[in-house]
């Protein structure tokens, strides 16, 4: 059964954030809420973590997962990025979009893109996931938590703990979140492609 965390929204206990952080070391897979919607996440290296998260969506080893970056530095260590890319994604962050962009070294084979060797990142700007990915110090290895055959993302913790209580191993609850995933922005050909029109306004890169 899934551990329950009910977490305040702006003053996240220190203490029930180390217990997860913990539990993400120790191999375990949450379901979290952002500033787009409730994500699943495990830690960066976490074979099974990635296994189940394809699992429970059904995804096919195409799907592009996404580093939940603390900061701009720590996105900067995953992907390679030009001058004008830089500009282009730092007036962005923190917020609901996510980049794909060329991996570093640093990122695990297992979590590029089988042919463009690409990752997605992104920033979010939630006082909890920020409080949660401070006490971890990494990024959290994360995909939308979108269940097969749904429309939309489930909002609120107890429905995802009631729905999946057996295929995760915790569930972060900080309230209502939302039920509109990130805008994808591709820029791993050098210019914006908008792969998915979402939470975060597309105009800027049109």
């Amino acid at each position: 059964m899934a551990k329950y965390f009910d977490v305040h929204p702006d003053n996240p206990q220190p203490r029930t954030i180390g217990q997860i952080a913990a539990a993400i070391r120790d191999d375990a897979l949450i379901a979290y809420p952002t500033d787009s919607c409730y994500a699943l996440g495990c830690r960066l290296g976490s074979r099974t973590g990635i296994d189940r998260i394809r699992a429970i969506r059904r995804l096919d080893d195409r799907h592009h997962f996404t580093l939940v970056c603390r900061d701009f530095a720590q996105l900067g260590q995953f992907v390679r990025i030009d001058n004008d890319v830089f500009r282009a994604v730092k007036a962005s962050t923190p917020g609901r979009y996510t980049f794909i962009l060329p991996a570093t070294k640093e990122v695990p084979r297992m979590l590029q893109h089988p042919k463009k060797k690409t990752v997605g990142v992104r920033i979010p700007d939630h006082v909890v996931t920020q409080a949660l990915l401070a006490e971890l110090g990494e990024p959290l290895l994360s995909s939308t938590l979108l269940l097969p055959g749904e429309e939309e993302p489930m909002t609120q913790g107890w429905e995802i703990k009631d729905r999946l209580d057996h295929e995760v191993d915790a569930v972060l609850d900080s309230g209502d979140c939302g039920t509109e995933p990130t805008t994808v922005i591709d820029f791993s050909g050098g210019e914006p492609e908008i792969v998915r029109a979402g939470a975060g306004d597309v105009s800027r890169f049109e």
